[in-house]
């Protein structure tokens, strides 16, 4: 008892960042003794405070050295959309793939058996009030993180929510003036944020059918949006060159600059980083105190020839293991390619490439971490640029492995 009461003292008298590396070592402690092999998310403790940029991060805690070469026999490939992939995500649980297309149909897949539990077919334009689904090309989808609500937007201005668990649609909001390219849920609640090619963001409570309140700064379209458990959202602002954190309470944004070409994706990596993606072929690792990138990493899609021009592979998609060093990026240069964010977040170093033809049009880890999703089309999700014949419009499921070794009995303690 008395032992631990000294132990309780200590844990008072602890700084956060000496709280935050103690946790650390007892994660990795657990996951030495009892030969974890799956790739898990490290577990948050609520009584953590937010995280200072000199304090050690979950991000710090490193998983991609456990991530081996995956097996391009052993990828799943799903068919179902007649056109495009355009936006995927997973359930929170891992069990079902939601995706969507520029048909206008939703399709939710059981990820074990890769079966079609519910298709929801595109509609002809004009009918949205009599047909179930979409009847204009889907951009972009977001899932609640209790897994209850669905949310797809479309080129034609709408979000649809639906009840993810049945596919039947609860509700349409209206109020976007042109196609909505980003859809995210504040996580651990039903907020809503919307972004759109009118330029601006929009908040919805979608328990309460509700609209809140929209958010003006962006010179040109928003191409992508994202959210964590904060009250605030990223944005990709296309050819305005900037990427905006709109810190809702306080009604302010800050600006973010450093990619020459359109961004075109961006995705939260923790509360404290992010990553973005430009069609210049440069991927950007920022933090959220900095205005200019941690990192910034040129054509690393290499080149190709268009137009009796050189020109970089367009980004199209990123996708980070939520609060690891873990990347993904796409492209249609013929890989997904994975990367490691290392020394702080200030560098992007190369892992694997996995042969994907067509457009990477999404991009989404499993929560565990033991797959990625991959969502590919013919054509870029946002236009017609390009239109690669060979490619397939389907839903890749790529098995991610990791090293299984024990360390052995006589190998000193370290962490």
């Amino acid at each position: 008892r008395r032992r631990q009461e000294v132990t309780a003292e200590e844990e008072l008298e602890e700084t956060p960042q000496e709280k935050k590396l103690r946790l650390a070592k007892q994660y990795l402690e657990e996951l030495r003794r009892y030969g974890e092999c799956r790739l898990l998310p490290v577990p948050r403790c609520s009584e953590q405070p937010p995280v200072a940029s000199s304090a050690l991060t979950h991000a710090d805690i490193l998983l991609s050295p456990q991530v081996q070469p995956p097996d391009p026999a052993s990828i799943r490939v799903l068919r179902g959309h007649q056109l495009p992939v355009t936006c995927l995500v997973i359930s929170p649980d891992d069990r079902f793939i939601f995706s969507a297309s520029k048909d206008g149909s939703l399709i939710k897949w059981e990820v074990e058996s890769g079966k079609r539990l519910c298709v929801v077919p595109g509609g002809k334009k004009g009918t949205e009030e009599r047909h179930m689904g979409h009847a204009s090309q889907v951009l972009c989808m977001a899932i609640s993180s209790d897994g209850k609500y669905l949310a797809t937007g479309d080129r034609n201005k709408l979000i649809m929510i639906w009840d993810a668990a049945t596919c039947k649609r609860l509700h349409i909001f209206t109020g976007h003036r042109d196609a909505v390219s980003g859809l995210s849920f504040q996580k651990g609640t039903h907020q809503l944020y919307s972004a759109s090619h009118d330029r601006c963001v929009k908040v919805w409570n979608v328990a309460e059918n509700a609209y809140m309140e929209t958010l003006f700064g962006h010179q040109d379209i928003i191409t992508g949006l994202d959210s964590l458990s904060r009250e605030c959202c990223v944005t990709s602002g296309g050819r305005d060159g900037t990427v905006r954190l709109w810190k809702i309470p306080e009604e302010s944004q800050l600006v973010f600059c450093g990619h020459q070409g359109s961004i075109d994706c961006i995705q939260l990596i923790n509360e404290e980083h992010m990553v973005s993606g430009a069609d210049d072929g440069s991927v950007a690792l920022w933090g959220l105190m900095k205005k200019k990138p941690l990192a910034l990493a040129q054509q690393v899609h290499g080149m190709q020839e268009a137009q009796g021009l050189q020109q970089p592979y367009w980004i199209s998609a990123v996708a980070p293991l939520r609060n690891s060093d873990l990347l993904a990026t796409g492209s249609h240069s013929g890989s997904v390619k994975l990367w490691k964010c290392g020394e702080g977040f200030r560098k992007l170093e190369p892992l694997w490439d996995i042969p994907l033809v067509g457009f990477v049009n999404s991009l989404k880890f499993s929560a565990a971490g033991d797959f990625l999703v991959a969502g590919l089309g013919q054509e870029h999700r946002l236009g017609r640029w390009w239109r690669l014949k060979e490619a397939k419009n389907s839903i890749c499921v790529i098995p991610l492995k990791c090293r299984t070794t024990a360390p052995s009995p006589e190998a000193p303690d370290s962490s």
